[in-house]
C-alpha cells in the first residue's frame, strides 16, 4: 500500500505523543485515584472524543486560521490554563476525609459517565499543546494532496489509541494493589497532582504566541 508507510509514521508519532507525560496523563491518574476506574476510563473516551475535534478542524481547513491568527490561538491558550488552574486548585483542596476507599463497593465516590467525559473531553481540547501537536502533524507529516480515505484511517487510528492507552492507565492506577498502597496518602496524592496541573496551566499561559 502506498500510503502505509505514512501510516504507520504518523501512528508512531502520535503513539509517543500519548505517552509523553501531560495534562491528559495527569487528569486521567486523578480521576482513576479520586474516583473509581470507571471515572478513568469514561475520562479516557472524553479524551478520544476531544482528539476528534482537533482532527475535524484540521482536515477541513479551520488549522490554517489557527495557526496564521495570534488571537484564536491566543483565545485557545488561555482557555486551556484557565481549566488546567480551576481542576488544579480544587484537587489542592483537597481533605483527608475526603480520601478514596480501598473497596470500591464500600462506596467510594464517583462520577457519572457523562461529567467523566466532560472532564476529558474539555481537558483535551482546551489543551493547546494538542492543537500545536495537531497543526504539526497535518501541516508537516501529512500532505494536502493525502486521499481523504488515508487521513481517515489515520483519524481512526489516532482515535482508538487515545482512548485505549488511557484506559490501560486506569486500569493500573485504579487496580485494588496501587489504591491500596496509597489510600493513607490519596488526598496528598491529589495535591500533588493539583500542584502539576496548576504548573502546566501557568506554563501555557506564560507562553508567547510566535
Amino acid at each position: 500500500m502506498q500510503y502505509l508507510p505514512l501510516i504507520l509514521t504518523v501512528a508512531l508519532i502520535h503513539l509517543l505523543a500519548v505517552m509523553s507525560p501531560g495534562p491528559d496523563f495527569v487528569m486521567i491518574t486523578r480521576n482513576s485515584l479520586v474516583y473509581t476506574r470507571k471515572s478513568g476510563i469514561y475520562s479516557a473516551v472524553g479524551l478520544g472524543l476531544g482528539i476528534l475535534v482537533h482532527i475535524t478542524y484540521c482536515l477541513v481547513g479551520i488549522a490554517v486560521i489557527i495557526s496564521r491568527s495570534i488571537i484564536v490561538f491566543s483565545v485557545l491558550k488561555y482557555i486551556g490554563a484557565a481549566y488546567l488552574l480551576y481542576i488544579g486548585v480544587k484537587s489542592l483542596r483537597a481533605k483527608p476525609a475526603e480520601s478514596i476507599q480501598v473497596d470500591q463497593a464500600a462506596g467510594a465516590k464517583d462520577l457519572s459517565r457523562a461529567q467523566a467525559m466532560r472532564i476529558g473531553f474539555i481537558t483535551n481540547v482546551a489543551n493547546p499543546k494538542a492543537t500545536l501537536f495537531f497543526l504539526s502533524l497535518f501541516t508537516l507529516v501529512i500532505h494536502p494532496t493525502t486521499p481523504f480515505i488515508v487521513k481517515l484511517i489515520m483519524a481512526t487510528e489516532m482515535f482508538i489509541v487515545q482512548i485505549l492507552w488511557f484506559s490501560v492507565v486506569a486500569v493500573i492506577v485504579s487496580h485494588r494493589l496501587v489504591r491500596s498502597r496509597i489510600a493513607r496518602i490519596q488526598h496528598y496524592m491529589e495535591r500533588f497532582m493539583g500542584g502539576v496541573l496548576i504548573l502546566f496551566g501557568l506554563k501555557v499561559a506564560s507562553e508567547h504566541t510566535k
